[in-house]
């Protein structure tokens, strides 16, 4: 059975179901999450007992915004437009991940999803083979650098991709522009309080590794092929990891129905049960199946 089966076979009033967005339940999970971030980057901020030990923890939670900006492209976290809009412009700040051409870049992605020379995830290097790219990639640096440079194309109204429309780009380069001036200042004030180099940048470089190995297992070493059963993967992990990836480990429900929002995400997973071709047990056992590959295919011999 492929994902296009399956969304065949469900009964109009269950896809009705599932496609039902909520404000109260996606504000309630922000609240939670920003609630979380505050928390974290209060106690570093006042220099409390052991306040170095929450750097991670707050990079961590700081970092896996990602997965909310991803959803608000999606429109799917909230009912109201607008806040969709909003939240997922404040992400793109915070992440330095521009929300205008990051919604080209994923719509992009989900249209040509593990096809090579189309996906754009591929295109950017995102699943690395040997060990030298592994280690890289999983630094984040990659993706500072890359995500800086395009902010600095988008804001000289330079070519921000070929799956950014015409019609898109004065948006795009506005919202680049806009970003640059917020980082103007937050540059101009490290010259008078460090708090912003505490409580945001330095926990964004320890957080952003984490991002990176769970964004390895969406598709890595999964098949070039059209079916979504076959070229995501769904890994079973704990609630702490499902709430901070707004669910997003439920990756093969996302990409078979990506109008379901992140809290009927659970149900949909219930209704695929036995169909999932492609899953990992955690995120420990797909990262030590992912080096053991590296291993196998360098190995002397």
């Amino acid at each position: 059975m492929t994902h296009r089966d399956f969304i065949s076979a469900l009964p109009p009033e269950v896809l009705a179901d599932l496609n039902t967005v909520s404000d109260a339940r996606g504000l309630r999970h922000l609240a939670l999450h920003v609630a979380l971030i505050l928390g974290l980057g209060g106690w570093i901020a006042a220099g409390w007992p052991l306040w170095w030990a929450f750097l991670v923890p707050h990079g961590i939670a700081i970092c896996f915004l990602f997965t909310l900006e991803h959803e608000a492209t999606h429109k799917t976290p909230f009912a109201t437009p607008w806040i969709n809009e909003w939240v997922g412009r404040a992400c793109g700040v915070l992440l330095i991940l521009p929300f205008e051409w990051f919604r080209y870049f994923h719509l992009a992605h989900h249209r040509f999803t593990n096809v090579p020379e189309k996906d754009p995830e591929l295109l950017s290097g995102a699943k690395p083979e040997t060990w030298r790219a592994y280690l890289w990639h999983v630094s984040g640096l990659p993706f500072w650098w890359s995500m800086g440079r395009q902010v600095i194309v988008n804001a000289a109204g330079r070519d921000p991709g070929d799956f950014v429309p015409d019609r898109a780009r004065p948006r795009v380069q506005r919202e680049a522009r806009i970003m640059l001036g917020l980082y103007a200042l937050a540059g101009l004030s490290l010259f008078f309080s460090p708090v912003l180099f505490w409580v945001w940048i330095l926990p964004c470089l320890l957080g952003q590794p984490f991002l990176r190995l769970y964004l390895l297992a969406e598709h890595g070493r999964c098949a070039f092929v059209a079916n979504m059963f076959e070229n995501t993967r769904t890994t079973y992990t704990n609630r702490i990891i499902r709430f901070l990836a707004w669910n997003m480990p439920y990756h093969v429900e996302h990409h078979t129905l990506p109008q379901v929002p992140f809290h009927k995400l659970p149900e949909l997973h219930d209704l695929m049960d036995g169909r999932h071709v492609v899953t990992s047990d955690g995120y420990a056992a797909f990262t030590a199946e992912y080096v053991r590959a590296i291993d196998k295919r360098h190995a002397p011999g």
